[in-house]
């Protein structure tokens, strides 16, 4: 295989950006779609599964191409969401790091509209915007497409999909007739044939792999449950058997989206929730915090998911199994990337399958049966990867010479095997507390065990949690008098609430974290603790202001 290099596609400046990324060889769909660009002024539909460069494979013909002297915009290129619209822009902008020359500005909704206007006025080669905003600066005469020689619908489909159809032909209106229009989408939807027939002329069509065919680096899996009230305990048990798990969590609705990732960091995950209607400095909070890797799970729905792309996502779970085969696709294609294999999780119940069956003809893949695991099989496997994380870590020997003499001093009483038993409970004590006597949660017509109640040795299981709901008249509203732009989060909040009251048992309510306050719902009977306890609490150096809302 051929690297960028010797290819000779592009300047100099473009190929020693591609080194600087890492880049070295390209992709099926790069393979075939740049050299294209590169010689043809024909309009294209390209199909490649997501995560397979799509961006690169526009993005760096028309760098190559652009008329650097000129100063007014030569290229548009327009995607659903503000997400997919900040990372196409950060590529472009990898792309073009040595070719000064090159201005990219993103144009999306929910930023600041009197900054992007200010940033039109200088030289602007390339723009990455949502329908939206682009029609909103369009209506005030900042921008004009005059010189626009290519136009990138950029997962199409699903802007026609999210109601954007008549901004779309609004937008397309505006530009010159003599273009080349480039569509790029994951999936062939049922919507492609009108985007081609209406934005395109003769298009070429450029497909890797087959047509709606899931990625090749995903395993599919399912589990079956028996009702929806045990979804979440299904959801929670697939977590815990896969301790180094680093995921995405698609819900069907926004509501569901937010009870599930305050149910996950009610229970100790770090978890956070993406939908629509967060603002541009939340939701960019969210995603750097999943990038960064300090959240463990991204709880999101469809449209706010679009234009991921993190890498080492391990797992991809479908709390919801979505209506069309090509969202599934989209959603299992978040993982997998990059040469990883990762895993796609569909919770089921048994009148489900027929859909799941249908998914499997559509997208060419097959879908394996897991039964959702027991507690004992939970507990067997954190205490290993507890054990695991113990022989591998690093001690700063310089740094533990001054404790470990008052260590083995305090500990001398101990034998081995006690010390190895302590040290182990300390470790994964809370989820053998969790599941004891837990219960099969597969339908007994699915299931491959006999005996459903889970019985633990005495010595070895001390109490039993539950997860209990209050009633809302139980609870009161507190105001705080910080918020994310003092960083924090919710699980913050949680252990903020716990130190005050000095109980992890608390129930907590909704919580809401606006930009300068929060609001947060507990139990009337630890008001008072909290209150008192808060009030002496200092976060990262500035003191606690609490007060009773209702």
């Amino acid at each position: 295989m051929k690297t960028f290099k010797e290819y000779n596609f592009f300047n100099d400046n473009i190929i020693q950006a591609i080194e600087d990324i890492g880049f070295k060889y390209p992709t099926q769909i790069q393979e075939k779609v740049i050299p294209f660009l590169l010689s043809s002024e024909k309009d294209v539909i390209a199909l490649a599964q997501t995560g397979t460069g799509k961006t690169a494979a526009f993005g760096l013909p028309i760098i190559q191409k652009l008329n650097f002297k000129s100063t007014f915009p030569q290229a548009l290129i327009l995607c659903p969401t503000r997400e997919l619209c900040i990372q196409i822009t950060r590529d472009l902008c990898r792309f073009s790091k040595f070719s000064s020359f090159i201005k990219i500005v993103s144009l999306y909704g929910g930023a600041n509209i009197n900054s992007q206007i200010k940033s039109l006025k200088n030289k602007i080669h390339i723009i990455v915007g949502t329908p939206g905003r682009i029609i909103d600066l369009i209506k005030r005469k900042k921008l004009f497409f005059d010189s626009i020689q290519y136009l990138v619908l950029d997962e199409a489909d699903e802007m026609l999909n999210m109601g954007f159809k008549d901004e779309l032909d609004y937008i397309v209106e505006k530009l010159p007739k003599k273009r080349q229009s480039l569509l790029f989408s994951a999936t062939m939807s049922k919507y492609m044939n009108v985007i081609a027939h209406k934005y395109l002329i003769d298009p070429v069509e450029i497909i890797t792999g087959k047509k709606n065919i899931g990625p090749d680096d995903v395993k599919h899996v399912y589990y079956i449950i028996e009702n929806l009230n045990k979804k979440y305990l299904a959801l929670k048990r697939i977590v815990d058997i896969n301790p180094d798990i680093y995921g995405i969590i698609f819900c069907g609705t926004k509501k569901e989206t937010k009870e599930i990732s305050e149910s996950l960091i009610k229970d100790g995950y770090n978890a956070d929730a993406l939908y629509g209607d967060l603002s541009q400095t939340q939701r960019e909070s969210v995603m750097n915090r999943f990038r960064n890797r300090n959240l463990q799970f991204l709880v999101a729905t469809d449209v706010a998911a679009r234009g991921l792309d993190v890498n080492n996502i391990t797992h991809v779970i479908n709390y919801n199994l979505p209506k069309e085969s090509e969202t599934y696709v989209h959603r299992s294609g978040r993982t997998g990337r990059a040469g990883n294999v990762g895993i796609s999780v569909c919770i089921i119940q048994t009148k489900e399958i027929r859909n799941l069956k249908e998914f499997e003809k559509k997208i060419g893949k097959n879908f394996d049966r897991v039964m959702v695991p027991t507690g004992e099989e939970i507990c067997e496997k954190q205490l290993f990867h507890f054990i695991d994380k113990i022989k591998k870590v690093v001690v700063d020997e310089e740094l533990m010479k001054k404790f470990l003499p008052e260590i083995q001093k305090n500990l001398e009483f101990l034998d081995k095997r006690e010390l190895i038993k302590r040290f182990s409970w300390i470790g994964f004590n809370h989820f053998i507390n969790f599941y004891k006597n837990s219960k099969d949660l597969n339908p007994i017509s699915f299931s491959s065990k006999k005996n459903y109640n889970f019985l633990y040795d005495k010595k070895r299981i001390l109490s039993k949690s539950k997860i209990k709901k209050s009633k809302k008249e139980s609870f009161s509203k507190l105001f705080l008098n910080i918020g994310y732009k003092d960083n924090l989060t919710k699980l913050g909040l949680i252990n903020l609430i716990n130190q005050a009251a000095n109980n992890s048992h608390i129930n907590i309510g909704h919580i809401e974290i606006l930009s300068n306050f929060s609001l947060f719902e507990v139990e009337k009977r630890y008001r008072k603790k909290i209150l008192i306890g808060m009030s002496k609490i200092n976060h990262m150096g500035r003191p606690i202001s609490i007060e009773i809302k209702n």
